[in-house]
């Protein structure tokens, strides 16, 4: 009974897990994706008023342009597992992110959405062939324009990791030292970084081990002196 409990548990949050990773990724994509294409439209349309560029946006998007861009970028997610022999459902570091985004053809299958798109809006009439024609010969700025903000979103993505880790390493070594005052430092970075970074099994678990241990530490008045149940309980508490 007990081994059936903490398998359903274990199962839970592998699950809500991979939720999570999928909604930053298809928000955070989505994002770089739908700003490279503003760009790339104001420069294909330079002379058009900001109202009428955000009524054509609005036109890609009602005929299908987020739509699209989803199930691209969730094709793009289940590919890459696939291809790193991911059985858990959720990716395990940045890097497998990385692969999976810039292997997975996602500029190719947003061009092909854009052209969709594109012309189901022209043959409604909604632009006239002079415009469709700017655009379409501006698709390649369009196209560079998200294959730039997309890169810029992992990179940003490497170097969140990267800070994320050696915020705990400082948290661990001021632990070590019982230096309170650093690692209260330490903990606030660590707290705002995790809000930018995608949620990876790993870091989440020592993030959650820093919290439970730092807020007991901190209750007990900075004393590092805790109670075997406090410790113990800390450990519960970071599974």
């Amino acid at each position: 009974m007990e081994l059936t409990l903490q398998n359903n548990l274990n199962n839970n949050l592998s699950n809500n897990l991979e939720i999570k990773q999928n909604n930053f990724l298809q928000s955070s994509l989505w994002k770089a994706i739908n700003n490279g294409i503003n760009i790339g439209i104001r420069y294909a349309l330079p002379n058009w008023a900001e109202d009428k560029i955000i009524e054509l946006k609005d036109n890609l998007i009602n005929y299908g342009l987020k739509e699209g861009v989803s199930k691209t970028i969730q094709s793009v997610i289940d590919t890459g597992k696939s291809a790193a022999g991911i059985v858990t459902g959720n990716f395990e570091n940045i890097n497998q992110i990385n692969e999976a985004v810039k292997n997975g053809g996602i500029i190719d299958s947003v061009s092909e959405i854009f052209d969709s798109v594109l012309d189901k809006i022209q043959k409604t009439g909604k632009i006239n062939n002079v415009t469709y024609n700017l655009i379409k010969n501006g698709k390649d700025s369009i196209l560079n324009n998200v294959e730039k903000n997309i890169e810029a979103t992992l990179t940003n993505q490497i170097t969140s990791s990267q800070k994320m880790d050696k915020y705990i390493n400082n948290w661990k070594e001021y632990y070590n030292k019982k230096d309170f005052p650093s690692m209260e430092k330490e903990y606030k970075k660590i707290k705002t970084e995790l809000k930018q970074l995608v949620p990876i099994e790993n870091t989440i678990n020592n993030a959650r081990n820093i919290e439970v241990l730092h807020n007991l530490i901190k209750n007990n008045g900075q004393d590092f002196n805790l109670t075997n149940e406090e410790l113990e309980l800390a450990n519960k508490l970071s599974l």
